[in-house]
């Protein structure tokens, strides 16, 4: 009644309602762009990018990141794949609707039921930093397992010391202070923050690749299901269960990287039946995104071997 009554005391005055125009999904210089669209699978209207034929390909970004991650790496595998890449729940242009499920288990969960809704069999899961330990749990969530893994500078250990306590706590402020994410955006959302902290991880991206990390980090939506992720990630079961997974699984390591040590990926293979190590020297934690060609070379030579066989 109360807005029937508003509606009739604009037109009485000759006022006209103004709608403020709808928000572009991507910014318009967002990487691959034209591969974009959304697909509503519960609980997410998902951002997903696609591009290439073959055999396909699912890439899943780090903690922090979104598909600008994949942007060089991605279109060279599409030379001969086709490759998918959504933005995780909570990252990108994925909205969070949940802070329930952003932890792994859930996070696979959701992503074995897009796979589901879209009619994907993925031959091949690559994942990044902790898109790596979501691939390794996608890989025994899926009802038709992949057939090989690519796991780049894997986070395949527990956070230790303050953050174990941390993160947690940290899950409970944000239920608390949602203003939290906005304030951390604020502050950590400058230039030189943004390229401290991408230095940080023992990479060098160029101006393309700080603009982009910049454009999420002043986003507090993206930085709510970072936070949100970070404060439920656990790792004891899918560590656990790492010997029972019997793909091919390349782990590829940047020498440099300073967020996750390479003896962490070098451990794991260890445990596992069919696993391969490599290590590059000259790079960090975002090597894919230092030395894509190099990396998509590793990645073909492999997946040349393990999916002919």
């Amino acid at each position: 009644m109360r807005t029937a009554c508003r509606r009739r005391s604009r037109a009485r005055w000759g006022i006209r309602a103004v709608h403020p125009p709808r928000r572009p999904l991507l910014p318009p210089d967002w990487p691959n762009a034209a591969a974009s669209r959304q697909i509503s699978c519960r609980p997410y209207l998902w951002h997903v990018q696609e591009m290439g034929q073959g055999p396909l390909l699912l890439l899943l970004h780090g903690a922090g990141a979104a598909t600008h991650s994949w942007r060089s790496l991605m279109p060279l595998l599409a030379r001969h794949y086709r490759v998918i890449a959504p933005d995780l729940p909570g990252h990108g242009f994925t909205r969070l609707r949940s802070r329930s499920r952003t932890g792994l288990n859930p996070m696979a969960e959701d992503i074995a039921r897009l796979c589901a809704d879209q009619g994907w069999q993925p031959a091949a899961l690559v994942g990044h930093s902790a898109g790596g330990a979501i691939a390794l749990r996608l890989a025994q969530t899926l009802p038709t397992p992949p057939q090989a893994l690519v796991c780049i500078n894997p986070a395949l250990e527990n956070f230790q010391g303050v953050a174990g306590w941390l993160f947690p706590a940290l899950a409970k402020m944000l239920a608390l202070a949602p203003i939290v994410p906005l304030l951390f955006s604020r502050m950590a959302g400058r230039e030189a923050r943004v390229r401290e902290l991408l230095t940080s991880t023992g990479s060098a991206l160029d101006d393309d690749g700080l603009s982009q990390y910049l454009t999420l980090i002043r986003d507090p939506g993206h930085v709510d299901g970072a936070l949100a992720m970070m404060a439920q990630w656990r790792l004891d079961e899918l560590l656990a269960s790492l010997p029972g997974i019997t793909q091919p699984t390349l782990f590829i390591t940047g020498a440099r990287d300073k967020a996750v040590p390479p003896d962490v990926a070098r451990r794991a293979a260890s445990g596992m039946t069919a696993a391969e190590f490599t290590e590059m020297e000259r790079y960090g934690h975002l090597v894919h995104e230092e030395a894509p060609a190099e990396v998509a070379a590793l990645i073909e030579a492999f997946l040349a071997r393990t999916l002919a066989r």
